[in-house]
């Protein structure tokens, strides 16, 4: 069976051993590869006491089969820990080419354990793996180390490196990923279990064979198909993530003043377009991807003149933008880089700072708080300050940095009636009031508030995937069947993150569910279908539920916060409706399989073959 190494690389930092682990082939056929068996080995390996900040705390890098292979937008992995932001399942896909690079190191994955007792990076080359002094670089910004980190490798390695805010061990710290171009493992704070090892980078460098069981048949399916992909996402990539933005403001899915504001002219300032005719000078793209939908860019004059760096994608638009107010583009794209080199998530950066600017507007916090900063809506410089604050934990940034969730404890007054997040997770910039699965996704989705759980919004505005039941769009208000439609799409989710595939290839039905199951018997030589591939994905889904609920997640944790339950957007053409999440959820829990309070039951787990 190809696809895999069947090789875990195990390092303990407490002890400085170094070794292998077998990947065994029952743990792949049930759960693939990726987030599956992350999750697998996050729930075997910790436990109800386990302290996120802790030496106990498994930090999990996995690829899957596809990666490394010639499957397109494929050279992605998944990375898993206890989340030290929201306490339960976290876990973040990014892509670039570090995964690739493992995967050609000779190891399907990469399992941390243990603390350090000075700083340290991991080397990983050609089967070896060593632990090496990283005292020259702790404190730096995860460019400059990335640099370093490069000439005392490979110059073409690629290092998932944490910055600043991870080194103090800021809740909202990612994990960079600096190899040809900038990606991030940004969300649920994993950068700061990094941080807390003494962790300060991982660097891959590999460039051996990458099994594949049918490699003739893989190259002639993918080599059919890759013009259609091109053309099926042109224009997603010509303007990248941010090119709808416009779209989705009239639509009334864009985040607006802590997601209270319903129209916003701002948005025709800082989209995706915009950045295309003004301060974009080039494209990137993951390895074997035919998308690049990565954003380069260049900044000559004004207060952010020499910016030469990765540009902001949507989620960055609608958080540090939208979210305040902020119509800047320069601005947003300057908060974008100190987030990347600080190594901070964007999404929940943006959310938090306009947490703090309805708190400032509220006289919940002042400008003794937040160093003489005015913290107004629309207030750019203030933005940009504040993401500074943050990174350095310094300040009122010690306190951010943590998230809305801490900070409105903090605070107190009626500060949680506006701290926007479902279980200590900022969401995305993706309004659950327009699109009911997204309500339902944010809900019950693993790590909290996250629409890439189901990716389900554009299957109720225009994608289909008959193969798996969705044979037409469904309305966005539906209530009957959204349980169903959910699920499927939150299935599909989980395979494509623990087969590794990014979701962007869904975008014109570029690449179906059929292909994916046509890949996976190329690449790993075992016959799959569609309903083997989906039952894979159900499994993935129930067995992160279950680690949630055995640290005490179940339906009182699933609704959505205040905000969105309460406060309807208003606005010319706004179709905005609150989502009746009792009925919602009971229909969920139900069509899982799971009790009324939200846990999987024996018999479901049984059927899924989780003991």
């Amino acid at each position: 069976m190809s696809g895999y190494h069947r090789k875990l690389l195990r390092v303990d930092l407490t002890s400085r051993e170094v070794r292998t682990q077998e990947l065994a082939p029952e743990i792949t056929d049930a759960y693939i590869g990726g987030a599956g068996v992350a999750a697998k080995l996050l729930y075997e390996e910790t436990s109800a006491d386990t302290d996120p900040l802790g030496p106990e705390n498994v930090f999990i890098a996995m690829t899957g089969p596809f990666t490394g292979t010639n499957v397109p937008s494929s050279s992605r992995h998944h990375i898993v820990a206890r989340s030290p932001q929201t306490g339960i399942f976290g876990e973040s896909n990014v892509g670039g080419s570090w995964g690739v690079l493992l995967k050609r190191s000779g190891y399907d994955g990469l399992v941390v354990t243990g603390k350090a007792d000075k700083p340290v990076y991991i080397a990983i080359n050609e089967d070896k793996a060593e632990i090496r002094d990283a005292g020259e670089i702790w404190g730096q910004d995860t460019e400059k180390s990335a640099r370093w980190l490069k000439s005392q490798t490979s110059p073409k390695a690629a290092a998932a490196v944490i910055g600043q805010a991870g080194e103090r061990l800021a809740p909202l710290a990612g994990v960079p990923h600096i190899g040809t171009l900038v990606r991030a493992a940004a969300r649920t704070g994993l950068g700061a279990v990094l941080g807390s090892k003494n962790l300060k980078a991982i660097v891959a460098a590999g460039n051996g064979p990458v099994p594949v069981a049918d490699p003739e048949g893989l190259e002639q399916s993918v080599k059919s198909l890759l013009k259609h992909i091109t053309t099926a996402t042109e224009t997603f990539g010509k303007y990248g993530t941010g090119g709808g933005a416009e779209n989705y403001e009239k639509a009334g899915n864009f985040p607006l003043k802590n997601w209270k504001q319903g129209r916003w002219p701002g948005v025709a300032k800082i989209n995706g377009v915009v950045l295309h005719d003004t301060v974009l000078t080039g494209r990137k793209g993951c390895l074997r991807c035919p998308i690049a939908c990565g954003r380069h860019i260049k900044i000559a004059e004004g207060p952010y003149a020499g910016l030469d760096c990765a540009g902001p994608e949507y989620e960055t638009m609608g958080t540090l933008g939208g979210e305040c107010l902020v119509d800047d583009l320069e601005a947003i794209c300057k908060a974008n880089d100190l987030c990347n080199l600080y190594g901070l998530d964007t999404i929940s950066t943006g959310a938090t700072i306009a947490f703090a600017m309805e708190a400032f507007e509220k006289g919940l916090i002042t400008t003794e708080d937040t160093g003489g900063v005015e913290l107004t809506w629309g207030n750019a410089q203030a933005m940009v300050d504040m993401v500074d604050k943050m990174g350095r934990r310094e300040g009122i940034g010690e306190l951010m940095s943590q998230g809305s969730r801490a900070m409105a404890e903090a605070l107190g007054h009626n500060a949680s009636e506006f701290a926007v997040h479902v279980k200590g997770l900022e969401p995305s910039a993706h309004d659950p009031r327009r699109f009911f699965s997204q309500a339902l996704s944010y809900g019950t989705a693993a790590r909290g508030a996250c629409h890439n759980a189901s990716w389900s919004h554009p299957y109720e505005l225009a994608l289909t995937m008959p193969e798996i039941g969705i044979a037409e769009p469904q309305d966005a208000y539906q209530v009957e069947g959204k349980a169903a439609f959910t699920s499927i799409l939150q299935n599909l989710m989980c395979v494509q993150d623990s087969a590794l595939l990014c979701r962007f290839t869904q975008i014109g039905k570029a690449v179906t569910v059929n292909n994916m199951v046509e890949w996976m018997s190329l690449v790993t030589g075992k016959q799959w279908d569609v309903e083997s591939l989906m039952k894979a994905g159900e499994r993935v889904f129930n067995l992160k539920r279950l680690y949630n609920t055995r640290l005490g997640i179940s339906r009182k944790d699933d609704f959505l916060p205040p905000r969105f339950m309460t406060l309807n957007r208003e606005g010319e053409e706004l179709t905005n409706q609150l989502p009746p999440m009792g009925r919602l959820l009971s229909d969920y829990y139900q069509h899982r399989g799971w009790s009324e309070e939200g846990v999987p039951t024996s018999d479901t787990l049984r059927g899924l073959g989780i003991a």
